[in-house]
């Protein structure tokens, strides 16, 4: 018996291979759909042809899970895809040439040609490096000045022609007073994606909010608040800076219930300097948001809001820190100790706290040692 040679190349392997594509064989009552190329010639053609796209691969399993169930419809169900994106493909495709599974250029075979004259490339191209920050719609009117007409959209065309050629002479970007730069944190740097908040202390925000007690007079309050039992700390001040920044941290600290891991803050001015030293000086973890980020905030910016409307708003203001200092201490404590909190089920973060301790005393009661 000889030995049989399989051709090595998708040229021979399309010369050989000229059966039908699709035959029919009968067994019994039913009649069976059955691929016309030879098991061996499919692995050859895929051995000729390795480098195929990962959606030409994912194509080929379609045609694969055909050959080997004979049903359309199920192949369609099974890879979620239209029928006629399947039958688009099949008729593309060929067992013996893989690359007819490849998506083909959709480039339009006849590209408009450019219709623009050399006066006009060359009025673009002086306008635009006398004046390098100004647009198409600018250089219009300018180049109408001088006698050229020509659309706002056929000078970006040239525009774009220019710069892929190189020629288009353009300074530098030198970004300087106009543009504002950022700071360098000292401590603070961006939350980790993966940094959980689980139990109170691990994350609290810390914002500052503008309080106008009577005309002409600005106060600033600042607001730390746990996102976990919503308890909160304000400290009220005259100007916010990065000194008074880290008083309020220094009564944070003395007045919050429990200890705190981590603080969250934007980029505001009096959260830097001598803030973020304090912050690293009693090991806090400090994260600072992205710019127009308020969203991130959220928590502290809805406290500072309820703290506006039912304390602010309600009772009558005194002019300076000292005097307004004993009422709003006052409260804080209504807030933190009285005030029912709809996220707490209408809790106090007093009573939650008081919960959350005793729910985890007994927890570590019966849990095994």
């Amino acid at each position: 018996m000889g030995t049989t040679k399989y051709p090595t190349t998708p040229e021979a392997l399309v010369k050989q291979s000229n059966p039908p594509r699709r035959l029919f064989a009968t067994k019994g009552s039913r009649v069976h759909l059955v691929s016309g190329t030879a098991p061996h010639q499919l692995t050859v053609a895929k051995r000729a042809q390795p480098d195929l796209s990962a959606d030409a691969k994912k194509r080929l399993k379609w045609f694969d899970h055909y050959a080997k169930h004979g049903n359309a419809a199920l192949t369609c169900r099974y890879f979620g895809i239209s029928r006629q994106t399947f039958y688009r493909w099949k008729r593309r495709y060929h067992p013996s040439a893989l690359h007819t599974l490849e998506r083909r250029s959709s480039r339009p075979k006849r590209l408009r040609r450019r219709t623009w004259s050399s006066t006009e490339i060359l009025a673009v191209q002086t306008m635009r490096e006398r004046y390098p920050r100004w647009g198409k719609a600018k250089l219009q009117p300018l180049l109408a000045a001088d006698g050229i007409i020509v659309s706002v959209s056929r000078i970006g065309r040239i525009l774009t022609y220019l710069k892929r050629r190189g020629v288009l002479h353009e300074p530098p970007r030198r970004y300087i007073s106009a543009r504002k730069r950022l700071a360098r944190r000292l401590h603070a740097v961006r939350k980790p994606p993966g940094y959980r908040v689980l139990f109170p202390g691990d994350l609290v925000q810390l914002d500052t909010v503008d309080v106008r007690p009577l005309p002409g007079k600005v106060l600033k309050q600042f607001t730390a608040h746990d996102v976990i039992s919503r308890w909160n700390v304000l400290d009220l001040h005259d100007r916010a800076t990065a000194g008074t920044a880290a008083q309020a941290l220094d009564a944070v600290l003395a007045r919050m219930p429990f200890p705190v891991r981590a603080i969250q803050i934007d980029g505001g001015s009096e959260f830097m300097g001598a803030f973020e030293v304090a912050c690293q000086q009693h090991g806090l973890r400090l994260f600072v948001l992205p710019p127009r980020s308020p969203k991130l905030n959220g928590a502290v910016e809805r406290a500072n809001r309820t703290h506006t409307e039912e304390f602010f708003e309600c009772f009558p203001m005194r002019r300076t820190v000292a005097e307004l200092r004993p009422h709003h201490l006052t409260w804080e404590r209504t807030y933190n100790t009285i005030r029912p909190h709809q996220a707490l089920h209408y809790l106090t973060p007093r009573q939650f706290l008081d919960r959350y301790h005793s729910d985890r005393l007994r927890k570590e009661e019966v849990s095994p040692r």
